[in-house]
């Protein structure tokens, strides 16, 4: 079982100002420069149950939630960061030249990080400052893939990292976006070759203190769970805000569409168990898939697995003790999301044999792009 690593509460990257005062809708100091934000980041891979916890933890009455922003995933390719070679532009370039730069600044690098800081706290003010809340939420799972930069930023920030069964989250994600199809998935996206080391560093790191919790935990004693969140956070325990699909008064929360879960989360107004071993019965149904993901786990680190709380030891318990019950698996319900879902699959595959569909389409790009140029 996870939990919580304490260490002394890091300081803030640059002092707080002692005076402020309002200048539009963000909050200031008399220099016009941005106030820190009290952050707090749920991290974790895509299909791991970010999207409920974030929906438990902005229904608080402190703690401001909403779509993924994505803000920090572009900054973190923009310059002196080391994986700015993933980025879409001449990065090397970028990178010396700014690095060249920044070591002419006063406190070099520091001043780097307080200027990427600076441009997050204006941007999550002004979120902020549209409500009566004082805690800004970020989940956005691609945010995984570049903690280390984000714990230089927001030092002072607030992390739950959310780990689930591996099999569990690539099975969620096989079918969330790609209609089932477990190699479409693995081609498109690895999710769990990068993600697990990803997410396995970050529990592992000392600098910052983070809570950890396993999904398959969280939602077997939500109750539990959330009071020890709370507890890190700094924020008073509120029972009701477990229940997330409804408001303190009982009516619906509303909340503007973003990038998080499109299909599961609304199911529910509370955590549920009843997901957890789904992909037990996807594989024993599908050979193919099995051995796809044994051939998957088999690249992966065991002392990852370990430190996520999935040993190699015990990663196939849940498979090895259904054998000799009846294999049922549940076709979803054909909605509008999964038959659009199912068209791209199909029209993705036979864009990639090429032909004269391919022809089209790029014909149809370039009249496109002719017709919205600017």
């Amino acid at each position: 079982m996870s939990g919580i690593r304490r260490a002394g509460q890091p300081p803030l990257p640059r002092e707080a100002p002692v005076r402020s005062e309002r200048e539009g809708s963000w909050v200031t100091n008399l220099q016009g420069n941005a106030m820190p934000v009290n952050m707090l980041f749920v991290i974790g891979a895509p299909r791991s149950g970010t999207t409920m916890l974030e929906r438990m933890l902005s229904s608080h009455s402190m703690i401001l939630g909403g779509p993924e922003p994505h803000l920090l995933t572009p900054l973190a390719h923009l310059g002196v960061w080391d994986k700015v070679d993933k980025a879409p532009y001449d990065h090397v370039l970028a990178a010396e030249s700014q690095k060249l730069f920044v070591q002419e600044l006063p406190n070099k690098e520091q001043d780097y990080w307080n200027a990427c800081r600076a441009y997050c706290d204006v941007l999550y003010g002004r979120y902020l400052s549209t409500s009566d809340k004082s805690i800004c939420l970020d989940k956005t799972p691609a945010y995984g893939l570049v903690v280390p930069f984000m714990m230089k930023v927001f030092p002072d920030a607030k992390y739950v990292l959310l780990s689930r069964h591996p099999l569990a989250i690539f099975s969620s994600f096989a079918n969330s976006f790609f209609d089932g199809n477990y190699q479409v998935a693995q081609d498109h996206n690895p999710i769990l070759n990068r993600y697990v080391p990803a997410l396995a560093a970050v529990a592992r790191q000392t600098e910052i203190p983070i809570i950890h919790v396993r999904y398959e935990d969280l939602v077997k004693d939500p109750e539990g769970w959330m009071e020890r969140i709370y507890a890190y956070i700094g924020v008073p325990f509120e029972r009701e805000s477990i229940d997330y699909g409804k408001r303190k008064d009982g009516a619906a929360e509303t909340k503007p569409k973003g990038l998080g879960d499109p299909i599961g989360v609304n199911r529910h107004s509370r955590p549920q168990t009843g997901s957890v071993k789904k992909w037990v019965q996807e594989l024993r149904a599908d050979p193919a898939r099995l051995e796809l993901m044994r051939q998957i786990v088999a690249q992966l680190d065991p002392a990852d697995l370990k430190t996520l709380g999935y040993p190699l030891d015990t990663l196939w318990k849940p498979l090895e003790e259904s054998e000799g019950t009846p294999v049922v698996v549940k076709k979803p319900k054909l909605d509008r999301y999964r038959l659009q879902r199912k068209a791209i699959v199909a029209l993705r595959a036979q864009a990639r044999k090429g032909g004269l569909f391919r022809k089209l389409l790029n014909k149809a790009k370039l009249t496109c792009d002719v017709l919205l140029r600017d």
